[in-house]
């Protein structure tokens, strides 16, 4: 009987301690070093993982009958429930991909096999680690021979499409809005598709080259995103894409990359294509990259920067209208798409349609009619409410133009925002100073930048939300018909 209280307790903190650890890894692209040193809560890897582990080290190593029962019971009555808890109230929780399955299909195996071993000797609680160890080693190496696989079918596939046109895009933000903008002006000519939502790692972009994309696909828009130097590089050797747009390069993902040069060049890695016909990059980015030489293959000619010439941009509340030169002439268009910050990215997309044969005159009727990019600046009318959902904004530049263009309204304005991820102290402090000139009431969410905010945020009401749980009281109590709200970068409660 005790041999199988002691079993139950093992196998209740393997798999609770294997839980909160895949939750965390798939948060951050499996990377056991990024949740020790990158993980905003770190708080919660004292209470789930560093000190139940210690306790269970504790009661295991000496393995007294007493004190290993009284581990048991701080499992299966505080450790095990408060993560459930945990899990149940978090809004990004697990996802039960083919990894995480396989995971758990080989701990499940390796706790059997380990109990069946030492069911037959003596047993040692602490032994009980092993499979956990080894289950997330095991895996790792199935998924990367799976990955391996799927590498090989999705280059096949693509070598195998000598007609289909490929056009990747990336940038330190921007590349989802400008490959949906692209995506809605093709669409109108070609046979178009795109990689869905903001989908732009190479495992991603190989599952979707296997999965999704159709053989009468005519031009395939895809995403090209970065953590550290060579991700790109991978992407472009996958793709080999005839085109490609280099947007805006900013601090994004600066704690990855340490310098503004580091970034610029992962993300002209993009031009190693050996298939590049021709290249948009923006003007700006292009003078980060100046001091380093283009690859061999590339001639200038090859190479266009946008936006280019542009005029009389005026954005508002409604709508934003400019003027842009295309083949030499001025074309002026007209959009429900908010934002200035939009018009470089619109016209990135037009000068790449333009390039590629679509009608001027079918761009700007196309351009006239967009559909605004969800959760990017999107506009709605809820209870009377003006609701701006910029959730999925995370650059200082797009959060000042948002804020800017709130503070076109007359009425009260509340912003819901957790401040910049994954950014440095200096935007933050630049975008409360921003926040406080604007908004009459600002709720911070998560613990992030709280602090910071709190700081520089002197002149609105503020209100500061450790997880999200009560946002939604807060907001039904705190505004009222006529206010407008803005949820600027508004991010899980993990972070």
């Amino acid at each position: 009987m005790g041999l199988i209280i002691d079993s139950i307790v093992c196998w209740g903190f393997s798999l609770g301690l294997s839980l909160y650890l895949i939750t965390n890894l798939q948060w951050y692209n499996y990377s056991f070093y990024r949740i020790f040193t990158k993980h905003h809560k770190l708080s919660w890897h004292f209470y789930y993982f560093f000190l139940p582990l210690l306790l269970f080290v504790i009661a295991a190593s000496g393995y007294s009958k007493i004190g290993f029962y009284i581990f048991g019971i701080l499992c299966f009555g505080c450790y095990i429930p408060f993560l459930l808890l945990w899990h149940l109230h978090l809004d990004k929780r697990l996802v039960f991909t083919h990894r995480v399955i396989s995971f758990f299909i080989i701990l499940l195996f390796l706790l059997s096999l380990h109990q069946i071993v030492f069911s037959l000797g003596h047993f040692i609680p602490l032994s009980f680690l092993i499979p956990v160890v080894l289950s997330f080693i095991l895996s790792a190496l199935y998924e990367r021979l799976l990955f391996s696989r799927y590498l090989a079918l999705a280059k096949s596939k693509i070598r195998s499409s000598k007609d289909l046109k490929i056009i990747s895009i990336t940038g330190s933000f921007g590349k989802t809005s400008m490959k949906n903008f692209l995506y809605q002006i093709l669409r109108t000519q070609f046979n178009v598709y795109a990689t869905p939502r903001s989908v732009n790692t190479i495992k991603g972009i190989v599952g979707d080259i296997n999965e999704n994309l159709d053989s009468q696909t005519q031009i395939y828009i895809t995403e090209a995103g970065a953590r550290q130097k060579g991700d790109i590089k991978q992407i472009a050797n996958l793709l080999d894409p005839q085109y490609i747009i280099i947007g805006e390069i900013g601090p994004q993902h600066i704690e990855y990359f340490k310098t503004l040069d580091n970034i610029a060049k992962t993300k002209f890695e993009l031009l190693e294509s050996k298939r590049l016909q021709k290249a948009l990059i923006h003007q700006g980015s292009e003078l980060i990259y100046k001091n380093d030489a283009l690859p061999p293959h590339i001639t200038r000619d090859k190479i266009i920067l946008y936006p280019g010439n542009l005029q009389n941009i005026h954005t508002t509340l409604e709508k934003t209208s400019f003027d842009l030169e295309v083949k030499k002439e001025f074309i002026h268009f007209e959009t429900n798409i908010l934002g200035t910050f939009n018009v470089s990215n619109l016209a990135a997309a037009i000068l790449m349609a333009s390039h590629l044969g679509v009608n001027i005159e079918k761009i700007q009727r196309c351009v006239a009619n967009m559909e605004p990019i969800a959760h990017r600046l999107q506009k709605s009318i809820v209870g009377g409410k003006i609701i701006l959902d910029d959730s999925f904004n995370g650059n200082l530049a797009g959060m000042k133009e948002a804020i800017r263009i709130a503070g076109l309204h007359t009425g009260k304005k509340v912003i819901i925002t957790p401040g910049l991820v994954e950014s440095d102290i200096p935007s933050n402090i630049e975008l409360a100073k921003a926040i406080d000139e604007v908004f009459d009431l600002a709720i911070i969410t998560g613990e992030l930048n709280s602090k910071l905010l709190s700081e520089y945020i002197k002149r609105p009401q503020k209100i500061i939300l450790k997880n999200k749980s009560q946002l939604e009281n807060i907001l039904l109590t705190s505004t009222y018909k006529g206010d407008l709200l803005l949820f600027a970068n508004d991010a899980p409660n993990f972070i």
